[in-house]
């Protein structure tokens, strides 16, 4: 297996695999409360079953080249995730997010592991264009996304209807030539 590092204070990304449902259900439960603030995972992955069935499901998504999902560890804790939620290598497009409890909040792991994430699906898949979809009120995924070279292209308001209330979700995107024009900067 590997493990890259996410800058020198000891995170790492690595593949997040079915074979670590339990892991990820400490993950969550470390995480319940904070992350279900504006993720709706914690009220999906409740037990191993369903902890194994999500992770079961990227697996799934690996092996059709539909998705990826890759864990955040500091410290040798699993503390977050990105995700490509959706990876079409044809049309060229892909829908990145991430989640952290915590004890992973304010290290800029998220940002790192993003980083690495998306640079690998428009330089490795071809992708295109990446988007990132936020509720308005998340204000650190709207920081990863700024700090990514993302642009807001707009909100759909009143999109997301959570925990019996409607949310706007704003639309950030990135384009290859966007992206590749801000590495070599």
């Amino acid at each position: 297996m590997y493990a890259i590092p996410l800058g020198d204070e000891g995170g790492e990304l690595r593949p997040l695999e079915p074979w670590q449902a339990e892991e990820f259900l400490a993950h969550m439960d470390r995480g319940r409360e904070f992350i279900g603030a504006r993720n709706g995972l914690p009220d999906v992955v409740t037990d191993l079953e369903s902890s194994r069935a999500f992770l079961r499901l990227y697996a799934e998504k690996a092996a059709a080249d539909t998705g990826r999902i890759h864990g955040i560890w500091f410290d040798g804790t699993l503390v977050g995730a990105v995700i490509l939620r959706k990876l079409d290598a044809e049309d060229g497009t892909a829908e990145a997010g991430c989640w952290l409890e915590p004890a992973g909040a304010g290290k800029g792991l998220v940002t790192r592991a993003a980083r690495l994430l998306i640079d690998w699906a428009i330089e490795v898949r071809g992708v295109h264009r990446v988007e990132w979809v936020v509720s308005s009120d998340n204000e650190p995924s709207i920081a990863v996304a700024r700090r990514l070279g993302m642009s807001k292209d707009g909100v759909l308001r009143a999109s997301y209807p959570y925990r019996g209330r409607r949310h706007d979700e704003e639309v950030w995107s990135v384009l290859a030539p966007e992206w590749r024009a801000a590495k070599s900067a």
